[in-house]
């Protein structure tokens, strides 16, 4: 059985994740210090007892995600489980910087120092309340690049997440998303809605925020990942630094391929995914994609051990 190893985007942020997995291995503990120590702050005291509504802030969201798969990775790995045990890493959207952070191609205090200041960027980038986002479900992917197009009328709407074949997140100006709500409703989509978002990510309003990102990645060292990484704006394996530090900047107004990035790992003989970190919605993606794609949740003890037993 070939594995994958994939790691969640925002929007599984929860308040006290990744905690039983700190009590129970020093491994996955230690990491959460790497994090606490390379922001300068309390972060896991946010992550364990803080409110969700400050968690959710992008620029703190990032990092607690990505500090929480890895813990859970760490978890794994003293168990006797790796990374090279897969034949992939992806991650959804902030998901790939743990990604790379898993395969080896970023360190750990490297990986929460990026996405601090991505969530920053991505937060300053448009004001609050003049971009939104937009999940449609049941069209697919050209329908709703023809319901973004017909909606943009000179404003910026973009089909930014391609999640899976019944959801597509449209992105851009909010006048112009809730006009593509309406004209999705308009060509059969069973629900258009916009989503609890504070900025409008993976479309050309962020182009500020991929100039940041740009010159916060020239200094940063990247290593080759010790198994490729399915790029979320290619869709396909990459195993070159430089590649990779180049779509890390395209990534922020790029579409997530999430659909594509799956169907093409299945087209490579992967038939089994674990989601690393917190939550379940990549599962719930990845069963909808390709049917009969073995999924398996990775955020907690009791998920390493039943992986021990099996």
């Amino acid at each position: 059985m070939s594995k994958a190893f994939v790691f969640p985007g925002q929007g599984a942020q929860t308040i006290g994740m990744g905690r039983d997995l700190a009590e129970a291995y020093p491994e996955a503990r230690a990491v959460f210090d790497e994090v606490d120590a390379a922001l300068g702050e309390n972060l896991s005291g946010l992550i364990w007892e803080g409110d969700i509504e400050t968690l959710t802030l992008t620029a703190n969201a990032q990092p607690a995600l990505m500090a929480t798969s890895i813990a859970a990775l760490r978890a794994l790995e003293a168990e006797g489980f790796a990374v090279g045990d897969a034949a992939f890493v992806a991650g959804h959207s902030l998901g790939e910087y743990s990604a790379l952070c898993a395969a080896g191609s970023l360190s750990v205090a490297d990986a929460a120092v990026l996405l601090r200041k991505r969530g920053a960027a991505m937060q300053s980038a448009v004001p609050v309340g003049e971009g939104a986002m937009a999940a449609v479900l049941g069209l697919d992917l050209a329908t709703v690049q023809e319901v973004a197009a017909e909606a943009a009328q000179g404003e910026i709407c973009q089909a930014a997440n391609d999640n899976d074949p019944s959801q597509v997140v449209v992105s851009g100006s909010k006048a112009a998303i809730e006009r593509a709500c309406e004209i999705a409703k308009a060509k059969g989509a069973k629900r258009a809605l916009l989503l609890p978002v504070s900025a409008p990510f993976h479309c050309a309003l962020m182009q500020p925020a991929a100039e940041a990102m740009a010159a916060a990645l020239a200094s940063v060292t990247i290593n080759a990942p010790a198994v490729p990484l399915v790029a979320n704006v290619r869709a396909q394996g990459v195993s070159d630094p430089e590649v990779i530090r180049q779509l890390l900047v395209e990534q922020v107004t790029g579409s997530v391929r999430w659909r594509e990035s799956v169907e093409w790992m299945a087209a490579q003989g992967v038939d089994s995914f674990w989601e690393i970190g917190a939550g379940k919605a990549l599962s719930g993606m990845i069963k909808r994609i390709v049917k009969g794609l073995e999924t398996q949740a990775v955020g907690t003890p009791a998920d390493i051990a039943k992986l021990k037993e099996a």
